[in-house]
């Protein structure tokens, strides 16, 4: 295969990297690099050879090297825990929530999915405290 099909297809699949999640196709995309820089650099290979060292460089790459960037990219975020915890936030009931039952606050400007953990209901325009977040939706009971 032409060495710069392998350059075009590494680059394509790095800005590939960008649009879908889970950083795998980095490793891809610098495999096929590399082995379009191997054929420019005049080595010859047959193409089931740049076919196998593409392979090899992508798994090789992929299995030593995604799981430290995954943990270096997630350890940079330390902070992040504390500044996301919502725990203790005021908010204002959009409508009324009986206890036990789903509904919405609004909460630093943004309107949140809210269950009324308390004992009493919320009334609209009511304060409550958020006791907790279970993903996007906040367990809340009346401020007093």
């Amino acid at each position: 295969m032409a060495w710069w099909v392998w350059i075009v297809a590494g680059l394509a699949l790095v800005v590939l990297e960008l649009v879908v999640p889970g950083v795998f196709l980095l490793f891809f995309g610098a495999a096929a690099i590399v082995v379009g820089i191997v054929a420019a650099a005049g080595a010859g290979l047959p193409l089931w050879a740049e076919l196998l060292a593409f392979s090899v460089l992508s798994i090789a790459s992929l299995l030593l090297f995604r799981g430290p960037l995954m943990r270096r990219m997630q350890a940079g975020g330390s902070g992040a825990a504390a500044i996301d915890d919502l725990s203790g936030e005021l908010g204002v009931a959009q409508g009324d929530i009986p206890p036990g039952e789903r509904g919405r606050i609004e909460l630093r400007g943004t309107v949140w999915t809210a269950v009324n953990d308390g004992d009493e209901p919320l009334t609209q325009g009511a304060r409550c405290r958020v006791v907790r977040a279970d993903g996007l939706t906040l367990r809340v009971v009346a401020d007093r």
